[in-house]
C-alpha cells in the first residue's frame, strides 16, 4: 500500500534530520588531518573548539562579551608617563587604606593635593559600583579613581576596605579611564 504524501514527507524529513545529526556528531572534537596541514595548533582531547585564544576562563565568546573591559593600547612614551603617575598615586592610596579612609571625598582630597585637576578628562573619583552579592545588589564602601594622563594613557585605581590597587592602562572603550562594570 503506497504512503500518502504528507506521511512520506514526514518520514523523509525525520530521516534527513537523523542523517544530519549523525554526520554532525561524527568526529566531533577530534583533530582533523586538515588542521595539522593548515598549521593550526591541535586542541587537547576534550577541549572545546569554541574557545577563543586568550579567553580568560575558556568560555566561548569571552573576548567578545568582555570587549568593553579591555583597555586600549598606549604608546610606549605615554605608557611610561602613566606608570610614573601610578607610582605617585599608589603610596597615597596605600596610606588612605591603612587609615581606613576609602570614601570618595577623602580619596579626592588626597589626590587633588598631588596637584591633579578634576573634570574634562583629568581626575575622576567615584563611589564603587554596585555588585551582586548573596542574592542582592550592594554598593561596597570605597572609591574608584580614573586619571587621564594622555589621550591614550590612564591610571585606573581603587581603594576599599579589603584592599587597594593602582595600574597604568589605556582607556576603556565605553568608560574612559574608569574601570567598566562587569557585563554578562
Amino acid at each position: 500500500m503506497p504512503l500518502s504524501t504528507p506521511v512520506r514527507r514526514t518520514r523523509l524529513a525525520a530521516a534527513g534530520l537523523a542523517l544530519a545529526g549523525s554526520l554532525a556528531l561524527t568526529g566531533c572534537g577530534e583533530p582533523r588531518p586538515a588542521d595539522a596541514q593548515d598549521g593550526a595548533a591541535a586542541r587537547p582531547p576534550g577541549a572545546s573548539p569554541y574557545v577563543e585564544p586568550g579567553a580568560n576562563d575558556g568560555a566561548p565568546h569571552y573576548n567578545e562579551n568582555n570587549a568593553h573591559r579591555q583597555p586600549r593600547e598606549m604608546s610606549p612614551a605615554h605608557e611610561k608617563d602613566a606608570q610614573r603617575e601610578a607610582e605617585r598615586i599608589e603610596p597615597v592610596l596605600k596610606k588612605l587604606w591603612k587609615q581606613g579612609k576609602w570614601d570618595p571625598g577623602s580619596v579626592r582630597a588626597a589626590l587633588l593635593g598631588l596637584g591633579y585637576a578634576e573634570g574634562d578628562g583629568g581626575l575622576a573619583v567615584e563611589a564603587m559600583r554596585s555588585r551582586y552579592q548573596d542574592g542582592e545588589y550592594v554598593v561596597p564602601e570605597g572609591a574608584m579613581v580614573g586619571l587621564r594622563v594622555h589621550r591614550d594613557a590612564c591610571v585606573t585605581a581603587f581603594v576599599q576596605k579589603s584592599n587597594y590597587g593602582v595600574q597604568a592602562n589605556g582607556p576603556y572603550l565605553e568608560t574612559g579611564c574608569m574601570t567598566p562594570p562587569v557585563g554578562h
